[in-house]
């Protein structure tokens, strides 16, 4: 169940990070309760991860989920620049993400 709660966590960071923008410096009200509240259960759910998996690999899985996520998104939907470095880039980390996982086994 940690895994499950890990990986929710994660795409929720994407949608936080992603949010963050439209928050102006969180000086709209909407997109700034919207942003805090996609935070809020995203660190929620990694603390329960991380009841169970360490914190070293649970942490580093969250951030590697949000920033390969993040940039992907960005590259699809807001017509950020998708070079051969960033990409490469891109699935070194979700490797990284992937690797954690095995090494952990299925705990």
């Amino acid at each position: 169940m940690a895994w499950i709660y890990l990986i929710i966590a994660g795409l929720l960071e994407i949608v936080w990070a992603v949010s963050l923008k439209r928050t102006e410096g969180f000086t709209r009200l909407g997109p700034s309760l919207f942003t805090l509240a996609a935070m809020a259960v995203s660190f929620y759910l990694l603390s329960l991860a991380l009841r169970t998996l360490p914190t070293g690999t649970g942490y580093a899985v969250w951030v590697g989920i949000g920033a390969a996520g993040t940039a992907i998104f960005g590259i699809l939907y807001l017509k950020e620049p998708a070079t051969a470095f960033r990409i490469i880039s891109v699935g070194l980390i979700l490797l990284g993400v992937i690797g954690l996982r095995m090494a952990e086994g299925g705990s």
